[in-house]
């Protein structure tokens, strides 16, 4: 059997924010490692992951925001 290598928690800061879709307590997730940031709010399902350095949106969800068509 093989060995399983150990899980290792990447470097985060996590900051309280407010939600920008419900204005409910949400909480920012900078992934250092990765150069990302997730922004969540777990009221609304919001999502929203940005580079860290462009500030481009890579993904996001927001329940009852519709996009312009």
């Amino acid at each position: 059997m093989q060995p399983t290598t150990p899980f290792t928690f990447k470097p985060m800061n996590i900051t309280q924010i407010f939600c920008p879709n419900c204005g409910s307590h949400a909480e920012r997730h900078h992934l250092e490692e990765d150069g990302l940031i997730r922004t969540q709010c777990h009221a609304c399902d919001y999502l929203m992951i940005t580079c860290d350095k462009t500030n481009r949106v890579i993904e996001a969800y927001a329940p009852g925001l519709y996009a312009n068509k």
